[in-house]
């Protein structure tokens, strides 16, 4: 259903790995990676990092609160991501810490929205370097992805990677509350509800739970993620899904909310929304690769933004 690819044999010259990849974007969206080379003491320390950030006062964290497409705190009740779907649903019942790229490109109507400035808290002043290094690994392993999937449509493998030559993408630390901290929640309310992501590849490390993560897979339904603490999940985005003249399915997923027979249990999860250069211009391949012929060319940037502020509350 979602298979395991190992980074470092592709890297030595494993031809199956194409054919694997091809196939479990077109069923589920989702992969597990290993041989990818992102250190396990990395990850804890980040963790680590971002728990002493989550643990402080409510009135501190809320000095640094800002909005969906900001950086810094995203309080509980801020998102909802089932919305992007058409649906109305209650908030997701999470709190987050966004981050992202320190590039500007000097026009001031693209930073304010693309690239913004990040928002470092003093109180856990260990956190902005251990991220760095943290976001500099996603990176890598976000193009390395991208090299792998052209490899796997049969294309040159520097194709898609091509448009990311100054990206934008978004790091969420996302805390996912006990059931004692939260309560009971209201019905259709999840952890996160349904959705896809938006971009190219998302690459999640994860904690396994109860109230863990579910993947739609075609002809399945909705089935819990395979976890293995060595691979980081990955999946793709709607723009991808696009791309590739929808052969390829964004991965469709929900993080279940917390469930009654686990009310203690706080999950945290480091996500990496990886995108390509805002004014990317994307033009869907054409069949046979391409699934579609009617599919008409899109732009990064508004493509993206029109989904964020549909699951933007308030």
């Amino acid at each position: 259903m979602i298979p395991t690819i190992d980074l470092a044999a592709w890297r030595g010259g494993d031809t199956t790995i194409a054919a694997t990849v091809d196939e479990a974007l077109q069923k589920a969206g989702f992969l597990l990676v290993t041989g990818h080379g992102v250190d396990a003491a990395l990850r804890a320390e980040l963790r680590d990092a971002a728990r002493r950030f989550f643990a402080l006062p409510l009135e501190v964290k809320q000095r640094y609160a800002v909005r969906i497409g900001g950086r810094g705190w995203l309080a509980p009740g801020v998102e909802a991501n089932g919305q992007v779907e058409g649906v109305e649903t209650p908030p997701d019942l999470k709190e987050s810490f966004a981050i992202g790229p320190e590039t500007p490109t000097g026009d001031p109507t693209v930073d304010d929205v693309w690239f913004p400035p990040n928002v470092w808290p003093a109180e856990v002043p260990q956190l902005h370097a251990v991220a760095a290094r943290y976001l500099a690994a996603m990176t890598a392993v976000s193009l390395e992805l991208l090299a792998v999937c052209s490899t796997a449509l049969g294309l040159p493998r520097a194709e898609l990677a091509a448009l990311a030559s100054h990206p934008t993408w978004t790091f969420n630390i996302n805390r996912y509350p006990p059931m004692t901290e939260v309560g009971e929640p209201e019905p259709g309310q999840f952890r996160i509800g349904p959705h896809t992501d938006f971009g190219t590849v998302t690459v999640l490390d994860r904690e396994p739970g109860a109230g863990g993560l579910q993947v739609d897979i075609e002809g399945l339904g909705w089935v819990d993620a395979p976890y293995d603490p060595d691979a980081l999940t990955i999946n793709i985005g709607d723009l991808l899904a696009h791309w590739t003249g929808l052969r390829w399915r964004s991965g469709r997923h929900r993080v279940l909310p917390p469930q009654a027979g686990a009310p203690t249990e706080e999950l945290m999860s480091l996500v990496f929304f990886f995108e390509l250069d805002h004014d990317a211009l994307v033009t869907p391949l054409q069949p046979p690769i391409g699934r579609r012929a009617d599919l008409d060319p899109v732009v990064s940037a508004p493509f993206l933004k029109e989904r964020l502020d549909a699951i933007s509350v308030g």
